[in-house]
């Protein structure tokens, strides 16, 4: 049974790490806005922060190079899904949505592992997870707007389910990676993984790399790029994902990932803050439905398999850490 104490240590991480995450949209909008492709945004970030993590993701392993080798396919498929196509999309969302509303659409990667475990693997969801995935679809039209006159761009609105996609990617390979492979290691190559295809990509002329260094807005004020690239990479990369590590650690990966949903909360309230975005009161509800139906679906993943829910393991494994955006 874990200390009060040390619960409380790890639930102070985990808001950390949400926290931290919730920045990465304004950071990549004042990049955006002065001229860098969300490619090239994305490639700052992964690579300096897998660069930072690479020494302490071998410290890790203790000098099994083994279990590294053995786990190269779900790394691969991991910087992949999880990093490469779920940030590029989530940061071309932002070009065309308010940050919070890009965060929303991503999150809708939880309904889609709910509808992959039951599609591929036969694992019928229950009825609670059912309420959760009915919640969040209504959630999502109330996001959208789609009775109202300022319907949202809909190439945002796809860049947006992209997000959710790789997310969701995310979700179901970190949930199987091999147990011994420390988490800080797949963090650190996943993130390899994802800078290398996305500049691969870019150099090949497939994808838009452009930079501009020279001066970018943020948060009303004129400053260099390395600001929001070190905020990008640092904070929104290192911090969130060391933070999220050991609050995983201390408090298990379900209860971990079910606090990860406060990084919607703080993406709203960082991007209202920096960059004077707010929703809609419609768009607010809608949100509130969102999340309310992606924590029944999580709730419905704390319960105990009774004997109508199918064989035991019927249910997808938490990642091993909070979702990033």
């Amino acid at each position: 049974m874990r200390s009060r104490s040390a619960a409380g240590t790890g639930l102070g991480l985990l808001l950390l790490s949400a926290v931290t995450f919730a920045t990465s949209g304004t950071f990549a909008r004042s990049l955006i806005e002065a001229g860098w492709s969300a490619e090239a945004a994305v490639i700052a970030r992964v690579g300096i922060a897998a660069a930072v993590l690479a020494v302490p993701g071998a410290l890790a392993l203790r000098g099994r190079w083994g279990v590294l080798r053995r786990n190269l396919a779900p790394i691969g498929a991991f910087g992949l899904l999880g990093v490469a196509l779920a940030q590029a999309c989530f940061f071309n969302a932002v070009r065309y949505l308010p940050i919070g509303v890009a965060l929303l659409l991503e999150y809708l990667a939880i309904i889609l592992v709910v509808g992959w475990m039951w599609l591929v693997h036969g694992q019928r969801p229950r009825r609670l997870t059912v309420a959760g995935a009915v919640a969040a679809l209504a959630g999502l039209g109330g996001v959208l707007d789609l009775t109202g006159a300022g319907r949202l761009d809909p190439v945002g609105v796809l860049w947006g389910l992209g997000a959710a996609v790789g997310l969701a990617g995310y979700f179901v390979i970190a949930g199987r990676v091999d147990d011994r492979l420390p988490s800080v290691t797949m963090a650190s190559a996943g993130m390899a993984v994802g800078a290398v295809v996305l500049l691969l990509l870019g150099l090949a002329g497939v994808l838009p790399l452009r930079a501009v260094f020279g001066e970018v807005t943020f948060a009303g004020q004129h400053t260099s790029w390395l600001v929001p690239i070190a905020g990008l990479s640092l904070i929104a990369a290192v911090v969130a994902y060391l933070t999220g590590i050991a609050g995983t650690r201390i408090l298990g990966a379900r209860l971990s990932s079910f606090v990860g949903l406060t990084e919607v909360m703080f993406a709203v309230l960082i991007a209202w803050l920096v960059l004077n975005e707010l929703p809609t009161v419609g768009q607010l509800l809608g949100g509130a439905l969102i999340i309310a139906g992606v924590a029944l679906v999580r709730l419905d993943e704390l319960r105990e398999p009774s004997d109508d829910d199918g064989p035991p393991g019927g249910r997808p494994a938490e990642p091993a850490l909070a979702a990033e955006g």
